[in-house]
């Protein structure tokens, strides 16, 4: 087994294909398809399974990523330190469903992290690319929430890839609409009150399912729908176009537009969100990442 190999490997996870990888790093795809061949041969386990849709890293491969990937990046800590005479740089990703606080939580940690240098990564995606980028090792926390309605689905998934969700805090169901909405100012809103405005949601491209929706009530029919990318064209179409989207409730005035207002939203069931973080259950989480958590922590309905 040699550094070069484990390097191969990240280099495939990255890429999600031996072929996409080989034309990265220069190889061919034969020479890159041997060696981690000759890998598993050598350590007796299968790393990758292969079929028509392309390579997924199996249990065992999971596990050997783990300390693959800190081998790596502890030889090219010792590269920087000892041979390029660097200053250690501190790392640490997240990845997060379109949540302010969550942000807020990245804030607070890089002000205290006290480091001369870091590379930092905040991801704010898709709720599958969470649970992958988790699982992968891509970040060590990912924050997003379960509910009633898509709790089997999700655990389901994290159970089958060795991820564990720890909740944060459970919030009931509110709506984010702008100032200006004429719904503005009434005590609580229900889904009828929004008959006639734009709903605003958040696309999940390739993995649109009602059980990766970042909005509650998702299977609801409705006469107007907005599919948006990011947080800030979300806010900015609240305002522009008096839409809404269903939300946790929690709102930061240093971070959202001022703009914003946050209603509580009448429902006739019982559509409590539980917002937590996942965590992969075969690495050990980098201080950095812990501080994430208590910051992450600190916020509650």
């Amino acid at each position: 087994m040699t550094l070069q190999q484990l390097k191969y490997v990240l280099k495939i996870v990255e890429y999600r294909s031996i072929s996409q990888a080989a034309k990265n790093i220069y190889i061919s795809q034969p020479a890159l398809s041997n060696s981690v061949n000759d890998l598993e041969k050598e350590l007796g386990i299968e790393i990758f399974s292969r079929n028509t849709k392309g390579i997924s890293l199996t249990p065992e491969g999971a596990e050997f990523l783990s300390y693959a990937r800190q081998v790596v990046e502890q030889s090219e800590l010792l590269e920087k330190r000892y041979i390029n005479k660097e200053p250690l740089r501190q790392i640490c990703s997240i990845s997060t469903q379109h949540y302010a606080f969550a942000v807020n939580a990245f804030v607070n940690l890089v002000k205290k992290t006290g480091a001369r240098e870091y590379d930092f990564t905040l991801r704010e995606t898709r709720t599958y690319e969470i649970i992958e980028d988790v699982r992968n090792l891509k970040s060590e926390v990912g924050v997003l929430y379960i509910n009633d309605f898509n709790k089997k689905i999700i655990e389901k998934i994290l159970k089958e890839n060795h991820l564990k969700f720890t909740p944060v805090f459970t919030a009931s169901p509110h709506v984010f609409i702008s100032k200006n909405n004429p719904l503005s100012k009434k005590k609580f809103i229900t889904l009828k009150d929004f008959e006639e405005y734009p709903f605003l949601c958040f696309e999940q491209g390739d993995y649109n399912s009602f059980y990766f929706s970042e909005e509650i009530l998702s299977t609801i029919s409705r006469k107007k729908v907005i599919h948006v990318s990011d947080r800030g064209t979300l806010f900015n179409l609240l305002i522009g176009l008096n839409g809404y989207t269903l939300c946790s409730g929690i709102i930061t005035s240093d971070l959202n537009d001022t703009q914003i207002l946050s209603l509580p939203l009448k429902t006739d069931s019982n559509e409590d969100m539980t917002v937590g973080y996942i965590t992969n259950e075969q690495i050990n989480l980098s201080h950095y990442a812990k501080l994430y958590i208590e910051e992450l922590s600190k916020f509650k309905i």
